[in-house]
């Protein structure tokens, strides 16, 4: 058999990184694709075909499927759109420039990459294309509003993406993870200084708390946090089974969230997620 292949962006570290090494471990040809060239060779060092690939940057995109096509000879088996970043603050702080910034990459970088590798997959008749979307692509939460919109955005375009695919043979999977432990916090710590202007904020107060979880070291687990082998696990399903599901939740805060927002009406909903 022809050895399977597999695109995967944000492998710097958390799921991307661990995705890489699950499915390298499988038998997978995996391209682990990251935003900064240090970790590309740091990636290459143990084993994995590594290259640049910035969501926010066209041309790297266009790069990064050619190299791909070019070391399979034209065929991708599978693309994990994993990479993105989260930009804290109240909605009402949030000006325009930071969430164009934030959909560059968290939509329109997923987009622009699927579109790319769809070609190839179409001419070979089959293919995977696995979304990694969140529990903030099925609820809101506070001072989450760019991510927040940028999954509920990749939800939809998700959505209708799978019903015209139909027929194609090729698969539109969302995989929707709860608390997973990776440095999507501490990576947001630049995008929050960048442009939320908290100081002159009516909500000034409360982001004195907002700042402590952003900038002190976390030592304990969140509630429900799992580690990143947990959406692995869900990765390898969507992409090997023979039928995999439109939907993946990991963790309990994604099944509960998926159940509530069912049953619940809407006002009762935000009750509860204003609680916390």
């Amino acid at each position: 058999m022809t050895q399977r292949s597999i695109l995967i962006t944000g492998c710097s570290s958390g799921i991307g990184l661990d995705a890489a090494r699950g499915l390298k471990a499988r038998g997978w040809r995996v391209f682990a694709t990251c935003r900064q060239e240090a970790d590309c060779d740091r990636l290459r060092t143990e084993g994995l075909e590594s290259f640049h690939l910035d969501y926010a940057d066209e041309a790297s995109i266009e790069a990064a499927v050619s190299e791909a096509l070019g070391r399979t000879g034209g065929t991708l088996d599978a693309l994990y759109n994993n990479g993105a970043f989260a930009c804290p603050g109240a909605v009402e702080d949030l000006p325009r420039g930071a969430l164009r910034e934030i959909f560059e990459t968290n939509l329109f970088g997923y987009h622009d990459l699927t579109r790319r590798v769809i070609p190839a997959m179409r001419a070979q008749g089959h293919g995977r294309i696995v979304n990694c979307s969140s529990v903030l692509g099925l609820v809101g939460a506070k001072w989450r509003g760019a991510y927040v919109a940028t999954k509920f955005a990749m939800e939809g375009l998700t959505d209708v993406l799978r019903i015209e695919m139909r027929g194609t043979g090729i698969d539109i999977i969302l995989i929707e993870p709860g608390p997973i432990a990776t440095k999507i916090r501490a990576n947001a710590v630049p995008h929050f200084e960048r442009w939320v202007d908290w100081e002159n904020s009516a909500r000034r107060d409360q982001y004195v708390a907002l700042r402590g979880r952003l900038y002190d070291q976390k030592i304990k687990k969140d509630v429900f946090e799992l580690g990143p082998e947990a959406v692995t696990v869900k990765l390898i399903h969507a992409v090997e089974a023979k039928r995999p599901k439109a939907r993946y939740y990991v963790t309990t805060p994604t099944y509960l969230m998926g159940a509530l927002r069912r049953v619940l009406p809407t006002r009762a909903l935000d009750w509860l997620i204003a609680k916390g």
